[in-house]
């Protein structure tokens, strides 16, 4: 169990002094189909095709690749910090243009209205504690003149993005989101380092662990990527095969993967999957570090990463992701979510203020 994870959830953003739920000159509409099923616009999400570049020498030649045993010798850092990220998308909204009279719109955008928040559970002789967390709402449009949306909740501060003519608007508005998200966390994380200071913890002795790709984090020091799916085979067949012999704590060398980014990766298998009914990458989880590390120092990385993630593998029956959602994280990730607030009344309040807003234009009209 993760003690201090529980506490007061954040207090709803002010409204503004003058008193109006929505910038003047902007209308919009809530879309009364449930966000969790997606949008009933048809517009389809893709996935990009993998094109990644591998280098497999960097610890051993690729003719030599074998599993590699933990060393029980590692020294395991003073603290872990583990950070991750929560998004939720509160409903999608229809920005109108301005109609003369308060008459029905000519052209409307989709956007969403979400809400955001990251945070850093460290895991030192303390015990794992909540050491840092931001909590954010936000409208994602491409629409220019967008404004922020206050209601009685919350505000949603408006967050606009170019549109991508090669990109479905769903995409480009989802990608905005996670960037804002992403831009949460390394702020949370630099953050929660400094309150450890107090805690006995040593310059230098931490490691950061985040939920997630490492892309946009490879500047902050002694930090690993985590990645608990695979959506793409990186390595060639004859290498790859490595991956599914892999016992409890052996993971692969560690080798050079390029995309549109560059970074160090192995493949580590955690304990809790095996047996003659697990599937063959049970328990697989990808690590990453910074692909401008020496390569000493990510063999180091690596070998931090078996003698640490290991103990905090989770378990069937407490968690439907396990092994791979490791009990820090997914504790963290319930904490986070309680402190979005409930998503009814936010619902709620968004409609509310909409119809307030629409009611104020025909009012003008």
């Amino acid at each position: 169990m993760i003690s201090g994870l529980r506490g007061t959830p954040a207090p709803p953003l002010a409204p503004r002094a003058d008193g109006n739920g929505v910038g003047a000159g902007m209308r919009f509409t809530v879309d009364t189909w449930d966000p969790s099923y997606g949008t009933n616009t048809e517009i389809e999400d893709f996935l990009a095709e993998s094109t990644a570049r591998v280098d497999a020498n960097v610890e051993l030649p690729a003719g030599q690749w074998r599993a590699i045993d933990p060393n029980p010798a590692t020294p395991v850092p003073d603290a872990l910090l583990f950070v991750d990220g929560v998004r939720r998308i509160e409903a999608r909204v229809w920005i109108d243009d301005d109609a003369p009279g308060g008459g029905p719109a000519s052209e409307a955008s989709m956007a969403l209205c979400a809400s955001y928040a990251a945070g850093v559970v460290c895991c030192c002789a303390r015990q794992a504690h909540l050491v840092q967390h931001e909590i954010r709402r936000g409208l994602f449009t491409v629409a220019s003149k967008a404004d922020s949306i206050v209601t009685w909740a919350g505000e949603y501060t408006a967050c606009r993005t170019a549109a991508k003519k090669d990109q479905p608007l769903s995409v480009t508005l989802s990608e905005a989101l996670q960037r804002r998200l992403g831009d949460v966390e390394v702020r949370t994380a630099v953050a929660a380092r400094a309150a450890i200071a107090g805690h006995g913890v040593p310059d230098g002795g931490d490691l950061l662990v985040i939920d997630g790709p490492l892309r946009g984090r490879q500047h902050l020091p002694r930090a690993l990527g985590y990645i608990k799916s695979h959506r793409t085979t990186y390595l060639p067949p004859d290498l790859n095969a490595l991956v599914g012999t892999l016992v409890p704590g052996q993971r692969t060398p560690v080798f050079l993967a390029g995309t549109n980014w560059d970074r160090h990766t192995w493949y580590l298998r955690l304990p809790g999957a095996t047996g003659p009914a697990a599937a063959p990458w049970a328990g697989i989880v990808r690590i990453e570090c910074s692909a401008d590390l020496p390569a000493s120092e990510v063999i180091g990385l690596a070998g931090l990463s078996q003698v640490c993630l290991g103990r905090f593998a989770s378990a069937e029956y407490k968690d439907t992701r396990a092994p791979q959602n490791l009990y820090p994280i997914g504790g963290l990730e319930r904490e986070l979510r309680r402190r979005l607030g409930d998503p009814r009344l936010l619902y709620r309040a968004l409609r509310l203020t909409a119809q307030a807003a629409r009611a104020e234009r025909s009012g003008r009209g």
